[in-house]
């Protein structure tokens, strides 16, 4: 059907939700708006679902909410009784809707005979992926948009590792989806009901217990937090999000003492009304962190995103500023800390392996074989971190470490299978008071990596593609880079091309198989090192360009990458 004909069902719908009715009325005063909203269904692939909230068969709502429930209810439909008794456990961040959203998904299972193991409030995404695994279940839920703007929320599907759910398990959920077209006939169940019945449990400080004496196990060093703990003083920010439940627990737990919390941002807001943008990544998610920091002298400042899978930080500076550092250096300052103190106590193992995405630093992979250890790359998206894991558990092939993607995401220990803000916040706390033992903060720390192995630099450019012609936009862009190819980039001749689409790797003696799944992703190695890599966001209207260089100085660095960033900004101009 037409926008318009979907927008027409909407408005005969006699029993439509009382908010989403007002907003539709407004919404009809704006043709754009309402097409955007009803042009075609939401996408759902292997990272679920995230949209703006709204009426219309593309927003997030409980209509679309309840579609996405159905298709994994379908799915464990056709499982064996004994699997689908396991349930699926449901977790939720601080956004408008987080909780209804989660309540109705719930809803939907529990008509299906499937067991929900409900959070009674907010709790972080890797408590979630922690709780699908501590509790046997088969699957788990999280509603949370993650760092995007406060109009968006999100569906994620947990498979039973704690991890994404798998690509194949993926596809028949997306299938199930489809077939249950009409939004308005997916049935329901009264949530009182569910829970006389045994259909809803709601878990929490049950749950919380156990994991937070799994992030003990985080540390690496003990002796190191026990005396030097104390001492450390930390500024942190929940952003607004769901780390106000755990970190100040984890924290005292461990011994660091001096912690304090920006307060206006550890009210769960979801207007985000302190920031333009929940993302540690960015400098202005800091501007509190560093004004509380300053006035209390702190040796370092960490925030986290609103669902709390992503980590940001900010050391002092002997001139009392504080340094942002990026994904990719947090990243290499943890592992070589982690690799040396294993080394330095004998507890190095000879199988050990990091993993990162493709489209991470390579300073982490000089580091890692400098130790004589493996470093192994994996397409962006952590379940495939989380794939591998289970591979060496499986195989008793490795050990692993570590895993990291540029985009501000770390695990450290395998009882979460995704990223965990919580574990990384802890083990840069124990990294911090490492160097502060020694006279040094984790930014001198970077700058001893740098003149050991390279000034290395990572820069991301994201390319926005909103509204109903982006899709098409973005991939005949893609089309055109895989068409036309490269030879040379800004001078320097390109050595290598990897389409990761075609799985192939080309150089100048032919072609290879990349040994890797199939993915909307290219990557081209250059004769000075420096690689870049284009990527279509799975979960936002944006086209990423990833450019990294190395360099025998800052200066060199500094320059060659910004003759990459030129170039790269007169492609899509």
């Amino acid at each position: 059907m037409s926008w318009k004909e979907n927008l027409q069902v909407w408005e005969e719908y006699p029993d439509l939700d009382l908010d989403l009715k007002i907003k539709l009325t407004e919404l009809k005063n704006d043709d754009k708006k309402a097409e955007e909203a009803f042009y075609a269904p939401m996408e759902f692939g292997t990272a679920g679902m995230r949209g703006v909230m709204g009426p219309g068969i593309n927003c997030m709502n409980i209509y679309t909410v309840r579609q996405a429930a159905s298709g994994l209810a379908g799915l464990m439909d056709t499982l064996d009784e004994k699997t689908k008794q396991r349930g699926v456990a449901i977790s939720f961040d601080s956004r408008y809707n987080s909780q209804l959203f989660a309540i109705e998904s719930a809803k939907v299972l529990g008509v299906h005979g499937i067991k929900s193991f409900l959070f009674d409030s907010l709790r972080p995404t890797p408590e979630l992926s922690f709780a699908v695994r501590e509790l046997n279940a088969y699957a788990g839920i999280m509603i949370t948009a993650s760092h995007n703007p406060k109009q968006y929320n999100g569906f994620k599907i947990y498979g039973e590792d704690g991890g994404q759910m798998p690509p194949k398990e993926s596809d028949i959920i997306t299938d199930y989806v489809r077939k249950n077209s009409d939004l308005f006939a997916i049935e329901v169940k009264d949530i009182e009901e569910l829970r006389e019945n045994g259909l809803v449990d709601l878990i929490g400080e049950d749950i919380d217990k156990i994991y937070l004496e799994n992030l003990k196990t985080v540390s690496v060093d003990h002796a190191l937090i026990e005396q030097e703990g104390s001492d450390l003083s930390l500024v942190y920010s929940p952003l607004h999000g769901t780390g106000k439940v755990i970190a100040p627990r984890m924290f005292g737990d461990m011994g660091f003492d001096k912690i304090s919390m920006v307060a206006k941002q550890a009210i769960l807001d979801p207007e985000f009304a302190t920031v333009p943008f929940p993302n540690p990544e960015f400098t202005q998610a800091f501007d509190m962190a560093i004004d509380q920091g300053k006035n209390e002298n702190a040796d370092v400042l960490i925030a986290t995103d609103p669902d709390a899978d992503r980590l940001g930080a900010a050391v002092r500076l002997p001139s009392g500023e504080y340094q942002l550092m990026t994904g990719n250096q947090i990243a290499s300052v943890l592992i070589e800390y982690i690799l040396h103190s294993m080394k330095e106590n004998n507890k190095l193992p000879a199988n050990g392996a990091v993993i990162k995405s493709i489209v991470s630093t390579e300073l982490a992979t000089k580091i890692v074989n400098s130790y004589g250890l493996k470093m192994f790359d994996v397409l962006t998206g952590f379940k495939y971190i989380a794939e591998l894991i289970q591979d060496f558990e499986d195989t008793k092939s490795n050990t692993f470490l570590f895993g990291f993607e540029e985009s501000y995401g770390y695990l450290v220990k395998g009882f979460v299978r995704d990223k965990d803000a919580m574990q990384a916040s802890l083990l840069l706390a124990e990294v911090s008071a490492f160097y502060k033992s020694q006279g040094k903060t984790m930014y001198d720390g970077l700058l001893d990596l740098y003149k050991k192995y390279g000034y290395y630099q990572e820069k991301t450019i994201s390319e926005t593609f909103e509204g109903v012609d982006g899709k098409q936009i973005m991939a005949d862009l893609m089309t055109k880079f895989r068409q036309e190819g490269f030879t040379e980039i800004a001078g320097h001749k390109v050595v290598k091309t990897m389409d990761f689409q075609s799985q192939v790797a080309t150089t100048s003696e032919g072609e290879e198989k990349i040994a890797l799944p199939q993915a909307n992703v290219l990557k081209y190695i250059l004769d000075d090192e420096t690689w870049i890599a284009i990527r279509p966001s799975g979960t936002e209207p944006k086209i990423k360009f990833y450019i990294g260089v190395t360099d025998d100085s800052q200066e060199a660095s500094d320059n060659k990458l910004n003759e990459y960033v030129k170039e790269i900004n007169n492609w899509t101009n």
